[in-house]
């Protein structure tokens, strides 16, 4: 199994697809990745040359933020947001959702808001005897 960029990834898929296992690359990003490298894309990860293989390396290196990096980069950002005391840094800090999504319904386990319906604990009627 190829090691990229800190990751090991499946050898068994196509190479677009084992290079989404890396945090910070998608789809789109893996085939813009694999033109650049002129490596076919259908062909499965254990049959790349080491060549090849390289150069992927290399290009995902200098070019792109992935794995730990871009990591450190979002959890500063956060931090940011929550040292300057913005709405969004306050919902970070409380765990609620920070893009307008509603909490009424959703986010009860987060929340520690579970409610019960009214038949869910309910015991089952005597029976005659």
């Amino acid at each position: 199994m190829p090691r990229i960029a800190g990751t090991t990834i499946p050898d068994n898929k196509n190479i677009v697809i084992s290079l989404t296992y890396i945090f910070g690359i998608g789809p789109a990003l893996s085939l813009k990745i694999i033109e650049k490298a002129k490596v076919d894309p259908k062909v499965r990860a254990s049959a790349l040359k080491a060549e090849e293989l390289n150069r992927i390396k290399d290009i995902i290196e200098k070019e792109y933020r992935v794995e730990g990096e871009l990591k450190r980069d979002i959890l500063a950002n956060v931090k940011r947001l929550r040292d300057i005391g913005t709405w969004r840094g306050m919902r970070h800090m409380k765990k609620l959702p920070v893009r307008g999504q509603r909490t009424k319904t959703n986010m009860r386990t987060v929340k520690g808001n579970v409610r019960k319906t009214m038949g869910s604990g309910r015991k089952p009627a005597a029976s005659p005897t």
